[in-house]
């Protein structure tokens, strides 16, 4: 068994009257992959930001590592491990590549707004930030500002601003989101690459991609887990069958 690194039991945000999730429970373990798919409106984004504290939950617990993180500030919980990228591409697009990931690895240095220092002489954001370049690919692309590379590399930059930080857990919010083919093998190629040594959820729309990547599956409909188990166990389910895949597959 791998070691689970974030845990959520019973997890459910309430909106007035609706339970946009409703009871979630799921576990994220290192070296696996683990996508949470669903119809729209099925409580996958608003399960993402729990987990990262962008919201704070109604009921249910959240433990990161041998913290207990329920309730904890976006922040903080990014400090204890935990990386995500989110739907639309959070990057400074003036900025070049090179120091929008400098700036993400500075983060995580002592004393990391110290105004008098020049941020280039910081040895260690430097390291972290060289590391996450190659990790994500884009050596090449360096010193391109960041708004004048490919839509398929601005998501690559932004996965690589999250790796700065040095994560144990990553959560990523429909990374292939209007990729072409190329673009969008680019980036199997690279979650798979970033695979081992991590925890990583992946919330995706591309059944193809989720089966290529997904060593787990958990189907969200209405705010609540309708299946969860190996891509095989859940592509068989007759409930996720009728609720979700076969009307995809139905218009694919």
């Amino acid at each position: 068994m791998s070691e689970i690194l974030l845990a959520a039991r019973g997890l459910t945000k309430r909106f007035g009257g609706l339970a946009a999730v409703n009871g979630v429970t799921l576990d994220l373990a290192r070296d696996r992959i683990h996508a949470v798919i669903g119809p729209n409106g099925a409580g996958k984004s608003t399960l993402t930001n729990l987990l990262s504290g962008d919201l704070a939950p109604t009921e249910g617990r959240i433990t990161l590592g041998a913290h207990d993180v329920t309730g904890w500030s976006p922040e903080r919980i990014s400090r204890a491990g935990l990386g995500r990228s989110y739907q639309k591409t959070n990057i400074f697009l003036p900025f070049t590549v090179w120091e929008n990931i400098r700036l993400s690895a500075q983060s995580r240095t002592p004393h990391a707004a110290r105004w008098l220092q020049r941020a280039a002489s910081v040895a260690a954001a430097n390291e972290r930030a060289e590391r996450a370049l190659e990790l994500a690919g884009l050596q090449a692309r360096r010193d391109f500002l960041a708004g004048a590379i490919s839509h398929g590399e601005q998501r690559q930059l932004e996965i690589a601003m999250t790796l700065a930080t040095e994560p144990q857990v990553l959560l990523l919010d429909e990374p292939l989101a209007g990729m072409g083919t190329a673009e969008a093998e680019r980036m199997v190629a690279l979650l798979l690459k970033l695979k081992p040594g991590h925890a990583m959820m992946l919330v995706e729309h591309d059944m193809d991609a989720v089966f290529a990547l997904a060593d787990r599956l958990t189907v969200m409909v209405n705010g609540q887990v309708i299946a969860s188990g190996t891509p095989a166990e859940v592509r068989a389910d007759a409930n996720v069958q009728s609720a979700y895949l076969g009307e995809e597959e139905a218009h694919g």
